[in-house]
């Protein structure tokens, strides 16, 4: 059997995580052993991970203290693993010299997201590049992104692969449950429109413009209720800004089982400035809920405008308002679009199918 070490920067929430969640319990078990490594602390998928079985490290209790330093290269000797497959950007600058160091046979990098901060910051984006002279091979979640590693980072084509991430299909079926009882537990009224909006609470994830639309939609719709199902450094401020929109804007929190979030609301909006592939982009299509995103990156390479969802520019509110008016005024076309979403993600996006691509990746290297 092959030892696989997955090292990611936290396991926090974020679709990274889901994504290596996956990975290590939807592929071939039988030929691949997984384990995952955090470079510190827990996190809110570490309890997750855990109840599935998956052996965990923590590398360090902080990410203020560097102990990972010590601890990856010894676990990398007491592991003995054949593929390194690394993580997010810290994991990918610090992991991959380590595990070159440490000869670990096959050393994968996996990118999620082509971001403008990695971009702009001039050392985080050379330490990246310079990191991934010591891959085997790139994975890239969208093409957006592996054309970022071609023409920013000046890596080869050949050396990277096209693996787009996926869910779980029989886990994000709109069978789990009822609209009813999905409202019931988020304390959501049982006759209200419902838009929500599922991610961590930072600026990426841009819920200060959902707030925005929501200010706009509700005096057309003033019925309609936003959620905000999440967690992060910027949750104050965005309290502060919703305070005017009253008990129409409730923030949920940490939702476990996003799916009851899919469940309970017509519509998901989605005003990221930037993003790979986003996974809750995925799981709300795949339970027929209707998205109106931004047209960026992976997004657009997913959703079809005005067949399967709506997309907008993530800079201006206009084109999301307008959207969302239009699913809540035709029932019919927002039935239409969610069918057409599950349609499209269960032809094409099984985790089953995601990991199937990353095992050829490995067993193309392997000896």
């Amino acid at each position: 059997m092959k030892r696989i070490l997955h090292v990611i920067d936290s396991l926090h929430l974020g679709g990274a995580q889901e994504v290596v969640m996956n990975l290590a319990t939807c592929g071939d078990t039988s030929t691949f052993h997984h384990e995952v490594a955090t470079m510190h602390g827990h996190g809110v998928y570490w309890d997750r991970m855990r109840d599935m079985g998956i052996p965990l490290h923590s590398l360090s209790p902080h990410k203020l203290f560097p102990w990972y330093a010590v601890s990856l290269p010894a676990l990398l000797a007491r592991g003995r693993f054949d593929v390194l497959h690394c993580h997010l950007v810290a994991s990918n600058i610090f992991a991959k010299p380590v595990g070159a160091l440490a000869q670990v046979p096959v050393i994968i990098n996996h990118d999620h997201t082509n971001d403008d901060y990695r971009a702009s910051q001039r050392i985080r984006l050379a330490l990246d590049t310079l990191s991934n002279r010591f891959a085997t091979h790139l994975i890239a979640v969208s093409e957006s992104c592996r054309q970022f590693l071609i023409s920013r980072e000046g890596i080869a084509a050949h050396k990277i692969t096209l693996v787009q991430n996926a869910i779980d299909l029989d886990r994000f079926s709109k069978t789990c449950g009822t609209r009813e009882e999905a409202r019931k537990t988020l304390g959501l009224p049982a006759s209200a429109r419902v838009v929500a909006g599922v991610g961590r609470l930072n600026p990426q994830k841009n819920f200060a413009l959902f707030l925005e639309v929501a200010e706009r939609v509700s005096a057309r719709h003033p019925e309609t209720v936003f959620v905000i199902a999440g967690e992060g450094p910027e949750e104050a401020k965005l309290r502060g800004l919703a305070s005017g929109l009253g008990d129409r804007v409730r923030f949920a929190g940490y939702v476990a089982d996003t799916r009851l979030v899919y469940l309970a609301a017509d519509v998901l909006l989605m005003p990221s400035l930037f993003e790979g592939l986003p996974m809750t982009l995925l799981e709300a299509m795949a339970m027929e809920m209707p998205v109106v995103a931004s047209a960026l990156d992976g997004i657009g390479e997913v959703v079809e405008d005005g067949t399967d969802g709506f997309l907008a520019p993530s800079g201006s509110p206009d084109g999301f308002v307008a959207a969302i008016n239009r699913l809540l005024c035709d029932p019919d076309l927002a039935e239409q679009i969610g069918t057409n979403a599950s349609q499209k993600i269960r032809a094409r996006f099984s985790a089953t199918r995601m990991c199937s691509e990353v095992e050829a990746i490995y067993h193309r290297f392997l000896k």
